[in-house]
């Protein structure tokens, strides 16, 4: 057996633990740590029914679901099964963490490169699950969920349709056959390994909140195109799962509505686990070329849509 290896969850919990032997240290009777505390814990529990949730139903579908399911329902041709396979996402549960394997199976199966990396960017970012989410981080705030899902689906589509004007098929790497894991296998390493983006994420963003200086903030915020920046980047430095990213953006209370829309599509396409994913399923010279010119539509699309919100 392999050597187990500790990740961001047992780290969680030893500095929980840690926590409660030294509540009583004068270090946590301050204001700032318990500010810090409380928003962290905060966006933990707020994000945790739907990770859980999330994952059950995307381990569910990779388990018992047969992958043929959407060769069947895709047109033939693949311009048109470009946006099919976006719309095919809203109807689908699962984190980006989930749609990497599921778009290599279907390239296994013989569907058009363009199709499955559609599939790829839209299934983590619009399906119910993640909507859901939107809507309780954003109370009162149904444009988010609208916007998300628009800006979403426009820039898988614009992704799909640019790789099969652009894309050449030897950039990619053919995945390879898996070997298949039971529900309770799966659901365990998803949650287990989105589980640990949640808490990297709810930390820095406690921290960034709490002890960034206010005025730094919300001096970037009050510069539009830096405000956008800086929250697609955050996007891409956090790894948030989709499942759970809502919280986190709607913590950052100073910055507008297209900023954190940003935040909310960039962050389910191409961040620095995505990129190590896709660098191991498909290939390097495919995840060089293709993580760019995602991020760059999917900030684009999210300002397009956000300048309508």
């Amino acid at each position: 057996m392999g050597e187990r290896r500790i990740g961001p969850v047992e780290v969680l919990a030893v500095l929980l633990a840690g926590g409660v032997l030294l509540r009583g240290h004068e270090i946590f009777q301050t204001p700032i740590v318990q500010t810090w505390a409380a928003v962290f814990v905060s966006i933990v529990l707020q994000a945790l029914p739907f990770l859980t949730l999330g994952v059950a139903l995307s381990s569910a579908i990779s388990v018992y679901v047969s992958r043929d399911l959407l060769t069947k329902i895709l047109p033939r041709r693949p311009a048109l099964a470009v946006p099919a396979a976006a719309a095919a996402g809203v109807i689908l549960p699962g984190c980006e963490c989930g749609s990497v394997p599921v778009a290599g199976a279907l390239l296994r199966k013989g569907i058009a490169p363009a199709v499955a990396l559609t599939f790829l960017l839209a299934a983590p970012a619009v399906n119910p699950i993640v909507l859901v989410a939107t809507a309780v981080a954003f109370p009162g705030q149904p444009g988010m969920v609208l916007g998300r899902a628009a800006a979403s689906l426009l820039a898988a589509t614009v992704m799909g349709w640019l790789w099969l004007r652009k894309g050449r098929t030897d950039w990619i790497k053919m995945p390879e056959h898996s070997h298949q894991h039971g529900f309770l296998s799966q659901a365990r390493h998803d949650f287990l390994h989105a589980g640990g983006f949640l808490v990297i994420g709810a930390l820095l963003a406690a921290t960034i909140n709490v002890f960034v200086p206010g005025r730094w903030l919300q001096f970037v915020a009050d510069e539009p195109w830096l405000a956008v920046l800086a929250m697609a980047g955050l996007a891409v430095l956090l790894s948030i799962c989709s499942e759970a990213d809502a919280f986190v953006a709607a913590s950052f209370t100073q910055f507008s509505t297209t900023a954190k829309l940003t935040f909310l599509v960039v962050g389910p396409m191409v961040d620095m686990k995505l990129f190590a994913m896709q660098t191991g399923m498909f290939g390097r010279r495919f995840a060089i070329r293709f993580a760019p010119a995602t991020l760059v539509v999917a900030t684009a699309s999210a300002v397009a849509i956000g300048a309508l919100l």
